[in-house]
């Protein structure tokens, strides 16, 4: 139960601080700009990764719990159990923006959501949203998968995944305000509504194909003593 709870705690300090920098700070052309938003995201993975990762991993990200599952570093059963605890922490987190928000004046009522066409700053299609949400994500996947396979490179995990969770969103805020997380997406969405909640299946579904990706690559090109540690822990 402490992964879950763990789990539901990184999520929530994830969107809250993500999705709460994007909004509250003016969105892309704010205060903070594409590179505050960016680091904002990647600062809340780096602070998470050192607390609660000795107690659930910090995967924080059902993308991740599934690019685990797909790897066999994980359970069925543990990862129904983060992927709810992850989408919950998400939707708590914006609940708590959306109550902040309306207590600004004027009231602040977007919550940082992603979208394609009209709500994308470079008005991508749906198609484009897709890809970009797939590509991004494997790139994320595959570094986690990587540099969480020795334990050698537990000291600087938090900070390599951090780092790329920034680099993501650099090129992703300005075509889809970056997903590659479903609860993330999902948590405000519910609260923001209209066209953010119409489109968010895409920013569910384009990440998790994007993370089976990265664990397809990665059982593919990893070294054979991490395919058989994989078997020994699925066992």
């Amino acid at each position: 139960m402490k992964k879950y709870i763990a789990e539901f705690i990184g999520t929530f300090v994830l969107t809250f601080v993500g999705c709460g920098a994007a909004a509250l700070s003016g969105g892309i052309g704010g205060v903070l700009g594409v590179l505050g938003i960016a680091f904002a995201f990647g600062l809340a993975i780096v602070a998470m990764a050192y607390s609660i990762g000795t107690i659930s991993g910090c995967h924080i990200n059902p993308a991740v719990s599934l690019g685990m599952l797909a790897t066999k570093r994980m359970n069925f059963k543990d990862f129904c159990g983060y992927v709810i605890s992850q989408v919950l922490g998400a939707i708590v987190a914006a609940f708590m923006l959306k109550m902040i928000g309306s207590m600004c004046s004027p009231a602040i009522t977007s919550l940082g959501t992603n979208g394609f066409d009209s709500l994308s700053y470079v008005n991508i299609s749906m198609m484009g949203a897709f890809l970009v949400e797939v590509i991004l994500t494997a790139i994320f996947v595959i570094t986690i998968l990587g540099v969480t396979s020795k334990k050698e490179y537990s000291s600087i995990s938090g900070v390599v995944i951090g780092l790329t969770l920034a680099f993501v969103h650099i090129i992703g805020i300005p075509l889809t305000g970056t997903s590659v997380n479903p609860a993330r997406s999902l948590g405000p969405a519910l609260f923001e509504g209209g066209k953010a909640l119409s489109q968010v299946w895409i920013f569910i579904i384009g990440p998790l194909l994007g993370a089976l990706i990265a664990a397809l690559i990665w059982m593919c090109l990893s070294p054979s003593e991490e395919k058989k540690s994989s078997k020994k822990k699925s066992k």
